[in-house]
């Protein structure tokens, strides 16, 4: 990082397959890319193995991008029971690595992230990836699972839901605002 002022967020979109990971920094109101991917588990490992990939890939970003705080998105209740269980177990992976290292870990819902950067709870994943695009100036689209993780950083820049330092404590969020 450039400026003593800055903040590195990484943000994390578990997923058991898939886990997508973006860097960015915060100067001021001004936000910048750093690095975005993807890490990748085999489905012919057993849930150990790639729970233990999904946690060390982790730890590789975080060691390589020194991250000072991390963003990750909340698990949402699936139809089928058990896909919400494998989901939380890659997430608790990605935040036992955010954990190992010392970071701070803000969670976030995907209403909430697609808030702060759509401007709509309700927004498809499209939207979000034009966004994103936009507000990190890309000169390309990344993977759906790297664009979702750089949104969760980007809301944590902006305070969560675009609200800053005010605190939304005691709210819930309905069709994608506080109430």
């Amino acid at each position: 990082m450039n400026s003593a002022s800055s903040l590195r967020i990484l943000g994390i979109d578990p997923g058991l397959r898939v886990t997508g990971f973006g860097v960015i920094d915060k100067t001021g109101n001004r936000l910048s890319y750093v690095t975005s991917g993807c890490i990748k588990t085999n489905e012919k490992l057993t849930l150990p193995e790639r729970i233990a990939t999904i946690l060390e890939g982790i730890t590789e970003v975080i060691a390589e991008s020194q991250p000072q705080q991390s963003a990750v998105e909340k698990v949402f209740v699936n139809v089928n029971p058990q896909s919400t269980l494998l989901l939380g177990q890659a997430r608790g992976a990605a935040i036992s690595a955010l954990v190992n290292a010392g970071l701070p870990v803000a969670e976030y819902t995907a209403l909430q992230v697609k808030q702060a950067v759509v401007g709509k709870g309700k927004a498809a994943k499209e939207q979000v990836q034009h966004m994103v695009v936009r507000l990190l100036a890309l000169s390309g689209t990344p993977s759906a699972d790297a664009s979702d993780a750089l949104a969760c950083a980007i809301c944590h820049a902006h305070g969560g839901q675009g609200l800053g330092a005010i605190s939304t404590t005691g709210f819930r969020v309905r069709n994608g605002r506080l109430v």
